[in-house]
């Protein structure tokens, strides 16, 4: 019997999904009912996740859980943890595992993990989702239009690859849209997509990361423009603080990888850009606009700082926590991530 946990990374978050959706099939299949759990690391700890694994249901036969942010476990008590746990459901000669009564499906964003995290897995279990090269995005783009009935003009094709993330998933729910606002057989222009998806999209953590670094535009735009985007977020059904920061922090941490990747100098090539998480031109744009408007030592401090205000709001209360985040949006974009008491403008 093959070790029950498995680890999946990278920005293809189609993809991805589909793999752990294969995995809990698989399970399912084995055992018939199971109780399913997901869980993020900046709100659960890792001794719940294991209680959750331990736990025997008298109405299921095994329990299947997914953890998100796995790139934050790094912390020696978590990684004991999981080590333990991943030990007492291997297979051996003097511990033979009957059964499997429990998966843990390891996730995150980012390309890596901890390597002692990452150890704790079969390399067979692992699995890195690139994102797709800028070919095979116009290719899926068209059969995915093709798929329902429609056609998709070139032009509408570009106009969608810059509007929207490029990962499968986002893609999928994006551009289903379309299909309710055209007929079966309309060629989607470059003028619907201005009109379904520039005038109807919803913000999120990484509209606004587009905001706060938008080049071209003054400290003092771009901060009225991202506090225009993180009031339309508040009142939207992911208004989530936490949510919001983690999202944020995932932008950041790789803004991070940008400036490292670049340090003294470098001009990485296409492989290293690859590997690093900016395959796409896209992407590209995005972070060397926005390294241009932090700095590592910078970036550094806004990750901090990140961190300092989830903190804060999770004490408090989400009585405060609006106040908070402006006071965040103000350091990041106006003080370069110092921490503010107050606003200065």
């Amino acid at each position: 019997m093959a070790v029950p946990v498995y680890l999946y990374t990278g920005p293809e978050f189609g993809e991805r999904k589909e793999a752990v959706k294969s995995v809990k099939t698989a399970l399912m299949k084995k055992s018939g009912t199971i109780d399913e759990y997901s869980f993020y690391t900046f709100e659960t700890e890792i001794s719940e996740v294991i209680m959750t694994l331990q736990s025997e249901s008298l109405f299921t036969s095994a329990s299947f859980v997914v953890l998100y942010g796995a790139e934050t476990i790094k912390n020696k008590t978590d990684i004991d943890l999981l080590a333990s746990w991943i030990v007492s459901v291997t297979p051996s000669e003097k511990h033979p595992v009957t059964r499997e009564s429990a998966v843990l499906v390891l996730v995150s964003d980012e390309i890596s993990v901890d390597s002692k995290v990452e150890k704790l897995v079969p390399r067979e279990n692992r699995h890195i989702f690139w994102e797709m090269f800028e070919n095979r995005k116009i290719e899926w783009l068209q059969n995915f239009f093709t798929r329902a009935g429609y056609r998709l003009h070139p032009d509408a094709a570009d106009e969608i690859l810059d509007l929207v993330e490029n990962n499968t998933e986002t893609l999928e729910t994006e551009c289903s849209k379309f299909f309710f606002c055209f007929p079966a057989g309309h060629e989607v222009s470059a003028e619907d997509v201005d009109q379904v998806l520039s005038h109807n999209r919803e913000e999120s953590a990484f509209t606004l990361f587009d905001a706060m670094s938008s080049p071209g535009e003054s400290s003092e735009k771009r901060f009225e423009n991202s506090v225009q985007i993180l009031q339309r977020i508040l009142v939207s059904k992911n208004g989530s603080s936490v949510m919001l920061i983690a999202g944020l922090t995932s932008c950041f941490r790789r803004l991070s990888v940008w400036h490292s990747i670049h340090a003294n100098g470098k001009t990485p090539d296409d492989f290293t850009l690859k590997v690093s998480g900016f395959s796409s031109q896209k992407s590209r744009r995005q972070y060397l606009s926005a390294a241009g408007t932090w700095n590592y030592g910078q970036t550094a401090a806004v990750i901090a700082l990140l961190a300092s205000t989830d903190a804060d709001i999770r004490s408090s209360g989400t009585l405060l926590a609006e106040t908070q985040l402006h006071l965040m949006l103000y350091a990041i974009v106006i003080r370069k991530g110092s921490f503010c008491l107050s606003y200065d403008i």
